[in-house]
């Protein structure tokens, strides 16, 4: 695995006394900021207050974040808002480091160091530090797993692709479950490769075909399609946009799993997948992240 240092994330905190106040504000920035370039989350600190997390993939426009916040907070809050940068690495590494392997289901994601701890009857997928997210240790790539667990253990698709792959996880997860091809894609040219390096660690390299591209824009995606099974752990904003195209990719009756998403973004990529024919089937809250499994009746 190649060790380049990735650049780092930029990262905004600050503290509100009122959770309600905290909402609204994560609602005012989800709503004016586009998904693709923040996450943004609200939590309870031991001390009582609300803490207000941002992660942004490019450094922001620190005053006008600040003038976002002082329209819900006021001016004084905005003021205390703390702006640095976190080395995408060391998330990844910390993820890892000192954390016992993850058990979904029938799957138990480890670490090169715990593979003697995998049980002779589980399916253990190995991912190490890399330059990508996706190490089974976070609330959405658990949730899709055990997800996935539950699509397998009634249903054998055929055709399966995993939109936004990161490290591969899921596509590994999948192939290594079904013994079939598993189509792979990132926008990210850095993490297709670390996904067809994972797929190889893990004795699926011939399964699990990686590539990168944006969206279902990609040629063999179409060729490909319809899927009977999609697994596509990204953001709210950008599973919302892709909805329709997505249906036209899908095949009767096809399973979805959708994740990376917040619990006040649910409803709204629910309604944009409702409106395509898919219903809800099951929604799954894991460390303050939801995941959705969807069934198109369309």
């Amino acid at each position: 695995m190649t060790n380049t240092v990735t650049p780092a994330t930029s990262r905004a905190t600050f503290a509100i006394g009122e959770e309600q106040v905290a909402r609204r504000v994560v609602d005012l920035l989800t709503e004016t900021l586009d998904d693709g370039e923040l996450a943004v989350a609200a939590f309870e600190r031991s001390d009582g207050r609300w803490g207000v997390s941002m992660h942004f993939a490019t450094p922001p426009d620190e005053e006008r974040i600040r003038a976002q916040v002082t329209l819900v907070a006021g001016d004084a809050v905005a003021q205390t808002v703390v702006f640095d940068t976190v080395a995408a690495r060391d998330w990844v590494e910390a993820s890892l480091e000192g954390l016992a392997p993850v058990p979904a289901g029938r799957f138990v994601v480890h670490g090169r160091h715990d593979r003697a701890r995998v049980p002779p009857n589980k399916l253990g997928i190995e991912i190490e530090a890399a330059l990508a997210f996706g190490t089974g240790h976070h609330g959405t790539t658990r949730g899709c797993l055990l997800l996935l667990d539950q699509v397998l253990r009634s249903k054998m698709p055929r055709r399966v692709l995993d939109l936004g792959a990161g490290t591969g996880v899921l596509a590994i997860a999948a192939a290594k479950a079904l013994h079939l091809n598993v189509l792979a894609s990132d926008i990210d040219p850095r993490s297709a490769i670390v996904a067809k390096e994972n797929a190889a660690l893990n004795g699926v390299g011939d399964l699990v075909w990686s590539i990168c591209a944006t969206g279902f824009s990609a040629p063999l995606l179409r060729t490909r399609a319809p899927f009977d099974l999609v697994l596509a752990n990204i953001l709210a904003n950008p599973l919302r946009q892709m909805a329709p195209v997505m249906a036209t990719h899908l095949a009767s009756e096809a399973m979805v799993i959708l994740s990376g998403l917040l619990p006040h973004q649910t409803r709204g990529v629910i309604a944009a997948y409702r409106a395509q024919g898919l219903v809800l089937i099951r929604q799954m809250r894991i460390d303050g992240w939801c995941s959705l499994l969807m069934q198109n009746r369309g």
